[in-house]
């Protein structure tokens, strides 16, 4: 079963696109040069239909407004789809689905789907997984308007990236991030992105720079080191920070400067030590220190009424990014 939701048509790759080895431009790539208009239909300078109910909006003075140097700097188009994305549901809630079937995951998305941007997923979770059942969570993600996320957190040579995005669970048919550590080096990435070509798909990638669980070993040496392999690659559209640590999120944010995204677990709105070690930051902190997604799991999903929650972190999310 193939999914091309952000199929990349026959088109001539862009300059500064062909290996993550290069350097990035020094303004934006526009988006046309990613075939974007050809690949989703969405017009970045004119109207476009609402996700959810078919209303005709300008989203694009919504999203440069709301994101300001954001929007003008990053140069990867899945970053721009994220921003007009949180515009419109007005929240930059990225759910991170760790249940273990199908079934529960698509229940979740029905049910707190519209004030959500991206589904974060650990598809090696599910029981029984099986292709054509993940279809359904695939389906569900796309009528709800999100980005589909997988956190695979890739490690290894470029080569067996580029076949682990294939395999098993062909992550490369269906997902449009996935997340990866540097640890290996820049190949990497050059592997994950040439996985995408393979069926023609765009994607991005997510360099882990720091982690919220207590003695990781992501010390300042290492970041600094994944930030310059995240800088020299196209492909990269951001790095996954510290959400439960405002000073180490703000100290990023200044390293990083407005070019790439910084996504963040670690956040929930009662801010406490969780368990395995797993800490806590309150989003609105995250989201003013330069977060521009916040990952939460059982802060949703545990909730008593997890309708009511991320209507909550929505509401609290967007407020703290048009403070700042």
């Amino acid at each position: 079963m193939e999914f091309h939701p952000f199929r990349r048509a026959s088109l001539p790759r862009p300059p500064n696109v062909l290996s993550s080895r290069l350097r990035p431009p020094d303004r934006p790539v526009p988006l046309d040069a990613w075939g974007w208009r050809e690949l989703t239909g969405l017009h970045i300078s004119e109207k476009r239909e609402d996700f959810t109910n078919g209303r005709v909006q300008d989203y694009r003075m919504k999203a440069e407004d709301a994101w300001g140097p954001r929007w003008v700097n990053c140069a990867h188009p899945l970053s721009h789809e994220f921003m007009r994305i949180s515009s419109e549901k007005q929240s930059l809630v990225v759910l991170a689905a760790d249940l273990p079937s199908v079934d529960g995951i698509v229940e979740l998305i029905e049910e707190v789907g519209d004030y959500v941007c991206a589904l974060k997923t650990h598809v090696d979770m599910v029981e029984g997984f099986d292709m054509g059942e993940w279809g359904r969570v695939v389906d569900a993600t796309r009528s709800k308007g999100m980005l589909l996320f997988e956190d695979r957190k890739f490690a290894d040579i470029g080569r067996v990236a580029q076949t682990q995005m294939g395999g098993l669970y062909d992550i490369r048919s269906w997902a449009d991030l996935v997340t990866s550590h540097s640890i290996s080096g820049p190949d990497v990435i050059d592997g994950i992105a040439g996985a995408w070509d393979e069926v023609e798909r765009i994607g991005g990638v997510l360099l882990l720079a720091q982690m919220s669980s207590s003695g990781n070993l992501l010390v300042e040496g290492y970041t600094e080191s994944t930030l310059d392999i995240g800088k020299a690659s196209p492909h990269v559209l951001g790095y996954i920070g510290n959400g439960s640590s405002v000073s180490e999120l703000r100290e990023l944010r200044s390293k990083v400067g407005d070019g790439r995204m910084i996504w963040t677990p670690g956040v929930n709105l009662s801010a406490e030590e969780g368990i395995l070690g797993q800490r806590y930051g309150h989003p609105v902190e995250a989201v003013l220190a330069g977060s521009d997604a916040i990952i939460v799991g059982s802060g949703i999903h545990k909730s008593d009424d997890p309708l009511a929650a991320v209507r909550e972190y929505a509401s609290s999310s967007w407020g703290a990014l048009l403070e700042r």
